[in-house]
């Protein structure tokens, strides 16, 4: 069973109330981010509010985040209100959908750990599979939709997907107007051949985009790369 509470460099995580726990997929996505001058970050889909305590650590922007499941937003509320990051960040309980119809401003950075299973068998934990399943909740297009209603001409958008849903999602967004402008394959193990995950950037604009690959572990269990303690340091109280 999780820890009800996971502890970081700078800031702690309560989770026992949250559908998804802390993972490794949104400790990437929440390093690998770089605000760059952003002054307003959005984060959809908070959870337990990892990404926008790890995104609050290294900016000083006003960083709004949105949780459609009540308990995971009041949990949320609670992991930045007993953080030294409290004052940037406010919780909107609501999903991304309600929220890009009223939403004021626009914003110079989004980011997103996102559901993503489109056909696949569904949990029997109906809060589990909602935030997992994008079919549930948040399918693509009306994430992309959103964005592109909410980002910044200049902004930058990034999320973490598996490599066959984040190729879906790169087709669906270079449709609509948003190209990728990096991207990192992210593989397990050195001795996997394939990606695990892939980190992605989008930008209204095509350019050519940089891309590189990461390996979090060597070829043992817990025996990891220096690349990833490097990417992960600032974070993991053991790194």
């Amino acid at each position: 069973m999780p820890n009800s509470t996971f502890a970081f460099k700078q800031f702690s995580i309560k989770q026992d109330r949250c559908a998804m726990k802390v993972g490794t997929d949104a400790v990437l996505l929440g390093a690998w981010v770089f605000p760059n001058g952003s002054k307003n970050i959005l984060d959809i889909g908070t959870g337990t509010g990892i990404i926008s305590l790890m995104l609050a650590q290294k900016t000083s922007a006003e960083i709004t985040a949105i949780e459609i499941d009540g308990n995971s937003a009041e949990q949320a509320r609670e992991n930045f209100n007993d953080s030294r990051f409290n004052q940037q960040l406010h919780i909107s309980h609501m999903s991304f959908q309600e929220f890009a119809k009223q939403a004021p401003k626009k914003y110079n950075l989004i980011v997103t750990n996102p559901p993503y299973f489109q056909q696949s068998l569904k949990s029997s934990d109906e809060l589990r599979s909602n935030a997992r399943h994008a079919d549930n909740s948040l399918p693509f297009d009306d994430l992309v939709d959103g964005v592109i209603k909410l980002l910044d001409e200049k902004g930058k958008f990034c999320l973490i997907l598996p490599p066959l849903e984040a190729q879906q999602f790169r087709e669906l967004a270079e449709k609509k107007g948003l190209f990728l402008s990096k991207l990192m394959r992210v593989k397990s193990r050195a001795d996997k051949d394939t990606a695990k995950r892939h980190l992605m950037q989008f930008e209204f604009k095509p350019t050519e985009f940089s891309e590189s690959v990461l390996v979090i572990e060597k070829n043992e269990r817990h025996d990891y790369t220096e690349e990833y303690k490097e990417l992960t340091k600032d974070y993991y109280i053991h790194f």
